[in-house]
């Protein structure tokens, strides 16, 4: 409905909806967006138990993260509610089925993976560089990432560990390097949120989520649009 809408008439119509919604709601909004990451994608490979990737979900939200991408060659992901108390709404999930397709579409746009791991020798997230904008890969509970992952992973990243168990839930070890990552891009990359035309777009499906009926309301303001441009 809104793909054939250039910037200007998306603008207009972002204004025109904000009229349905409380002041005190968009101060929130506003507040949320500005501090959104676009600098970081998290992506998960065939995540099997709901409850794990609702809680990263939850995580991504609270981290101020806004794309999510869900690699589904075997497990359909459904969102378990009771876990992510809402947090589905306000992000981006892309769904994917091919794990070499999906991280060779995110290095086109320039981010490079980085694979979480305990089983490769290589950085701490604590020594992580996060200059280069990337994209966050776990793999699945049992097995990690997948051979497709190690292949295709520009770097590797662990979390130390210092006990007999070898390595976190996924969720927990998610929430611990989406905490210092966010941080350290927030306090060393100049510009790391969302660009504008990503922000109009977000914005605008916030607002179609907290207002009724919507898609009605955006229908009629785009015929009247086109009336006016006759």
């Amino acid at each position: 409905m809104l793909e054939n809408l250039d910037t200007a008439k998306k603008q207009a119509l972002l204004e025109y909806l904000k009229s349905f919604v409380s002041d005190e709601r968009l101060k929130r909004f506003d507040e949320v967006i500005a501090e959104r990451i676009g600098h970081m994608h998290i992506v998960l490979e065939d995540i099997y138990q709901a409850h794990n990737a609702s809680a990263v979900l939850r995580s991504v939200d609270c981290f101020g993260i806004q794309n999510v991408h869900f690699i589904e060659t075997r497990n359909f992901y459904k969102v378990s509610d009771d876990v992510a108390l809402g947090a589905s709404q306000w992000l981006n999930i892309h769904r994917h089925k091919n794990t070499r397709e999906t991280l060779g579409e995110l290095k086109q746009q320039g981010f490079k993976i980085v694979a979480t791991t305990p089983h490769k020798n290589d950085k701490t997230i604590y020594d992580f560089d996060v200059t280069q904008k990337f994209a966050l890969v776990f793999g699945t509970e049992k097995e990690g990432i997948s051979q497709d992952i190690f292949d295709m992973a520009d770097e590797f990243v662990k979390i130390p560990m210092y006990g007999f168990t070898e390595s976190f839930n996924i969720s927990v070890c998610a929430a611990m390097c989406m905490n210092e990552f966010s941080n350290k891009i927030r306090k060393e990359v100049p510009n790391p949120y969302l660009p504008a035309e990503e922000k109009q777009d977000i914005y605008i499906e916030w607002l179609r989520k907290s207002i009724r009926k919507c898609d009605l309301i955006i229908k009629d303001f785009i015929a009247k649009q086109g009336e006016r441009s006759v």
